[in-house]
């Protein structure tokens, strides 16, 4: 910890740790990009702290052990990502063993409209340009490769305590209705507002009360006109197959899907690899890994050390 003006000033791991444990606090809300949002989450998990969370690589990363250790202490997981929000708030007052489906909502991405073999040359710059939301280079890219729905399917599966089966993904251009959840008697409860994420913030903090929200645009459908819905094409978006089978297989087989795919999208914003080498090394390492079947936190942190390495020497070699 550094001191500056009297003032503590917390860096690094450490710090995190430290601002997700403070004393004076009650709720941590984890926005953090990536797998280094963990350790602070179970940190407050053990601190007694309600987690507000919108760092899906935590989940995905060790979703067994985040949860058990929520329910131990009797805390709180609440998700702000806007589509497991919508579910969310669209199981508010239903009968949970009443569920039949979760229905994630993607935009499609910079390339949805893209067939497969036009993006071989894509650019950098290309696949930033998302067409609905404003957000970081990371999940910008990891939306259009639909990389971003399959974290999300598998921090759903964690989350609402889903199977995989009972899951399902479906493109819809404007991102209105954010996701959807299906009843035993087929009726269908969604939530809808405008591409903004004010909504599901407040309501993580706020919750089970709804405030006032002031500085969010009203909803008017008759503004939008037509809303669009799409079945997904997963030989097109090879990445959320991928990470459906890793969600599947379990153990550490996800921590090596987030690893492997934050290096390779990393190296493809640097430049040194092009768009479609992100699946095919995410898939490498996949192929490669031998399954832990209930890791431990280092056990987990060696798997995603170890894939990061493995993940660096192929783009290294293919250099």
């Amino acid at each position: 910890m550094l001191l500056s003006a009297n003032v503590p000033i917390a860096v690094g791991l450490e710090g995190m740790v430290e601002v997700a444990t403070h004393p004076d606090s009650d709720i941590l809300l984890n926005a953090v990009l990536g797998s280094i949002g963990l350790e602070p989450t179970l940190a407050a998990i053990e601190a007694g702290k309600t987690i507000a969370l919108a760092n899906k690589e935590t989940l995905v990363t060790a979703g067994h052990l985040v949860m058990e250790r929520a329910k131990a202490a009797g805390v709180q997981v609440l998700p702000v990502d806007s589509e497991h929000s919508a579910i969310f708030q669209s199981l508010q007052g239903q009968d949970r063993a009443a569920v039949s489906r979760l229905i994630l909502t993607a935009s499609g991405g910079s390339f949805r409209d893209r067939k497969r073999e036009d993006l071989k040359n894509v650019t950098v710059a290309d696949a930033l340009k998302h067409p609905n939301w404003s957000m970081g280079a990371k999940i910008t890219i990891d939306s259009a490769t639909l990389m971003n729905k399959g974290l999300e399917v598998i921090e759903a599966h964690w989350l609402f305590d889903m199977p995989y089966d009972c899951i399902d993904t479906l493109i819809h251009k404007e991102s209105i209705v954010h996701s959807l959840v299906e009843y035993h008697d087929k009726s269908v409860i969604a939530q809808l507002g405008l591409p903004s994420m004010l909504i599901p913030i407040q309501y993580a903090l706020s919750y089970p009360k709804r405030l006032e929200l002031g500085q969010a645009k009203r909803l008017n459908l008759w503004e939008i006109g037509v809303l669009h819905f799409q079945k997904v094409d997963r030989r097109r978006f090879k990445s959320l197959s991928l990470a459906y089978e890793a969600g599947r297989r379990g153990g550490s087989m996800p921590t090596v899907l987030n690893a492997a795919n934050e290096v390779a999208v990393h190296a493809f914003l640097s430049g040194e690899i092009s768009f479609l080498s992100i699946e095919e090394l995410v898939e490498a390492a996949l192929e490669r890994h031998d399954v832990i079947e209930l890791p431990g936190l280092e056990a987990i942190k060696e798997v995603d050390r170890r894939t990061r390495a493995f993940v660096r020497s192929r783009i290294k070699a293919n250099d």
